[in-house]
């Protein structure tokens, strides 16, 4: 028998459980709230404190902090084993960690009590689901199959049964099968780059920092974690990546070691290594009729800037306003002209990143020219300026662009141009 909901959200990672709680926990003007349901194969449990820390994770601005606790995740959150980062120090392999020509940004200066977390995706994932199903969402286990559609309603198969919805949100990762079923064709590019994850023990303590170089052949970043251990995310061109990834493990810390200038000191492999390779994504169109796209399934970029799980947070608050926004208004969640404003909205938003991203690693991280030996140098020129610094510091934050209601502090409720 078919079960109907307002919105089905398909993929309950964290961006598609945050969608699912943004929603159901919305105050609605409405007799009757948004009935939400998720899809998800495997919804995690809340990690144990004495369990090891989880390769897969992320770094939250300060914009994903306030949208995870408007939707009622962050207490969780905050209760296990996060990690504040204070300051970054970003620098060229062409100049010695620590001297003139190093990129330092320190929460004090911008009046923060730190520039984000470092927390495990899973982590998220499981008190985003807790805190939608506790607020009346229904999570199913299972699997999407298929889409159709009839009159006002979306019929989505899965393995437990059929499901209708006014809006189906594709929330599926970057080989979303709800995008491919829905008509929303994807381009995809490779970067000719691995990433290689791991966590690491240092002999100096990382000090709340988060590190990352630029090197001639990719880009390492060191993330603090919460035990003291640090998380690597080493992107290197394939060959290099490959020889990394055979190499013994003491090899591989020595080789690590000099890629960050010792700015650890020495180290040591705490954990296996993983590795994927590195590509973009970006969908020529994030909806359709009854049907929109989120976070990687929507877009996928480089990880050197760390705002892959930080997009996909601000795409679901969004979408949330916007759907609740259009129920306050009487008009169907799911019309396309109410998703259009959502595509106009966060495709603006998404490109820019990617078109920033991509140049830090064409110029930073591979560029050899005139152009590239420019940007280089201008890492210390951003240092030297304190307006340029707090400009760039505001995007690290996740607190520029035309953010979201639940991304905005609070008291500050400026109406959005998007609705």
């Amino acid at each position: 028998m078919a079960e109907d909901f307002d919105v089905v959200v398909v993929g309950g990672g964290p961006v598609g459980a945050c969608v699912a709680a943004l929603l159901a926990r919305a105050p609605q003007r409405q007799a009757q709230s948004l009935t939400v349901a998720v899809l998800e194969r495997e919804p995690p449990a809340l990690p144990a404190r004495d369990a090891p820390i989880d390769l897969r994770v992320a770094a939250f601005s300060r914009a994903s902090e306030r949208i995870l606790e408007v939707a009622g995740a962050w207490p969780a959150i905050a209760a296990a084993r996060i990690s504040p980062y204070e300051r970054m120090r970003i620098w060229h392999e062409s100049v010695p960690a620590g001297a003139h020509g190093e990129l330092a940004f320190d929460a004090a200066e911008a009046g923060e009590p730190n520039l984000g977390y470092i927390i495990e995706a899973r982590l998220v994932q499981a008190a985003l689901l807790d805190a939608a199903g506790a607020a009346g969402a229904q999570i199913f286990q299972s699997e999407f199959a298929s889409l159709s559609m009839s009159g006002a309603r979306a019929h989505v198969a899965t393995s437990r049964g059929t499901i209708s919805a006014r809006l189906v949100v594709g929330a599926d990762g970057s080989r979303s099968p709800l995008r491919e079923a829905a008509g929303l064709h994807a381009t995809l590019s490779d970067y000719a780059q691995i990433a290689i994850v791991a966590v690491v023990a240092s002999e100096r303590p990382h000090a709340r920092t988060a590190w990352q170089r630029f090197l001639r052949d990719g880009t390492l970043a060191l993330l603090p974690l919460a035990d003291g251990t640090s998380s690597i995310v080493w992107s290197a061109d394939t060959q290099r990546a490959l020889a990394l990834l055979a190499a013994p493990a003491e090899e591989f810390a020595r080789e690590l070691e000099c890629a960050c200038d010792r700015a650890l000191g020495t180290m040591r492999l705490a954990s296996e290594r993983l590795s994927f390779a590195l590509q973009a994504l970006s969908a020529e169109r994030y909806v359709s009729e009854r049907c929109a796209l989120v976070g990687d399934a929507a877009h996928v970029i480089h990880p050197l800037a760390g705002q892959g799980m930080n997009l996909g947070i601000l795409d679901a608050a969004a979408l949330a306003e916007l759907v609740q926004g259009a129920r306050e208004a009487g008009e169907d969640p799911g019309a396309l002209r109410v998703l259009r404003r959502y595509e106009r909205w966060r495709k603006s938003e998404t490109a820019l990143m990617r078109i920033a991203v991509d140049a830090f690693d064409r110029l930073l991280a591979h560029g050899t020219g005139a152009v590239a030996q420019l940007a280089q140098r201008g890492l210390s020129w951003v240092n030297d300026s304190a307006a340029v610094k707090r400009f760039f510091m505001a995007r690290a934050l996740g607190l520029s662009g035309e953010l979201p209601r639940a991304a905005r502090a609070r008291g500050s409720d400026r109406p959005s141009l998007h609705r």
